[in-house]
């Protein structure tokens, strides 16, 4: 049974209030000044336990980085390469701002205030704060409310005060489409011509590229059996399946058959196709130096426009779309979930078949008895 005492401390007369939780421990709230305000607290607690929502107040003030660490280490289902910018996130920003606070004092105003600052930045701290990409401020913001979404599950809160939130949006950037020139020219000066076509005819990531073995190539059915990706990590190599554990079979063109087949002459079924200097897997190439990086250099020598190698894909997407394939070939090739972000990604490219449409339309229309009916239209 819940009761309410009166005790006496320095501040003179007190109430506390004396209840059991709906696991049926016994649990107090003392400090009231008046019989009143001890009453109206036990009725909102009998009240929230009918209704289910009563929420333990030691629960409700463990702090957020007394959570973080746990729920860190339960997304053991990201790959190394997407686990790292969640961690950094995690640390950089979250940790940063919101560690010391409960789970109870959040509020979302407070939230939306440091989601803007971020997007923003802060000219008067020392060093100044500069304004954060959307994608990095969408991650921290992403980090703490899931969080959240666990103390609500866990019932330190009751509902998740980070949801709602204004975000910034994320703008795309322009797809750059090489030519059939451009790409020769390109491969022509450098140091890797042969990674370079394939790159821009086969849609292979980079780590798809630089992880594939002479076993992973079938020159026979002129295809490359995609089963790993070699992913850089900190700075080190990280070799697992393919993004979204997709493994899958990519056809290449005949006229890069006898270079595939050159490179596997004489090499061991597991020996890398495209290996860095030192035999192991090629690091990723960099294209802010030119100095240090041969893809760098190899765009500025060429006089093409600046890209990355993963920008080559979407060069393999713009061959294979005027080439006449459809949009669930095109999702095979580049590895997509699903056709539908296939045609998010590349909804350019299928410009034309609006232009199809268009004309189909008037095709149909001319041969119907609608047309001889209305002459003039």
């Amino acid at each position: 049974m819940a009761s309410i005492e009166p005790y006496t401390n320095n501040g003179g007369k007190r109430y506390r209030v004396l209840y059991r939780t709906p696991e049926r421990k016994q649990t107090q709230k003392r400090g009231f000044k008046t019989k009143r305000d001890a009453e109206l607290f036990l009725a909102s607690v009998e009240v929230s336990k009918a209704k289910g929502e009563y929420i333990d107040p030691a629960a409700a003030r463990v702090t957020i980085a007394e959570l973080g660490p746990a729920w860190l280490g339960r997304q053991t289902h990201l790959k190394p390469s997407a686990f790292r910018p969640v961690e950094s996130a995690w640390r950089i920003y979250v940790l940063a701002r919101w560690g010391s606070v409960a789970v109870s004092d959040i509020r979302k105003t407070a939230v939306q205030q440091w989601v803007s600052e971020l997007s923003s930045g802060d000219e008067t701290t020392k060093p100044p704060r500069r304004p954060k990409g959307a994608t990095t401020v969408i991650r921290a913001y992403g980090v703490l409310a899931a969080i959240l979404d666990e103390a609500v599950d866990d019932r330190r809160i009751l509902t998740n005060p980070s949801r709602g939130v204004n975000l910034p949006r994320k703008v795309k950037k322009a797809h750059v489409y090489l030519s059939h020139e451009q790409v020769h020219e390109l491969a022509a000066v450098s140091k890797y011509p042969l990674l370079v076509r394939t790159l821009a005819y086969c849609g292979l990531r980079w780590g798809e590229a630089t992880g594939l073995r002479v076993c992973d190539v079938d020159t026979g059915r002129g295809r490359l059996n995609i089963e790993q990706n070699a992913v850089a990590v900190g700075g080190k190599i990280i070799v697992g399946t393919p993004k979204n554990h997709r493994r899958r079979s990519v056809p290449f063109p005949r006229f890069l058959a006898d270079g595939l087949a050159a490179e596997c002459a004489g090499r061991h079924r597991e020996d890398l196709v495209f290996p860095g200097p030192d035999g192991s897997y090629l690091k990723t190439a960099r294209v802010h130096d030119d100095n240090f990086s041969w893809f760098a250099s190899a765009v500025r020598k060429a006089d093409v426009p600046r890209i990355t190698p993963h920008d080559l894909r979407h060069t393999a997407a713009s061959f294979a779309v005027s080439a006449g394939a459809n949009v669930k070939a095109v999702q095979r090739i580049l590895g997509h979930s699903s056709a539908a972000m296939t045609l998010d990604v590349y909804a350019d490219l299928f410009d034309d078949d609006l232009d199809a449409v268009s004309v189909a339309l008037d095709n149909a229309y001319s041969r119907s008895g609608v047309a001889k009916m209305l002459p003039n239209a």
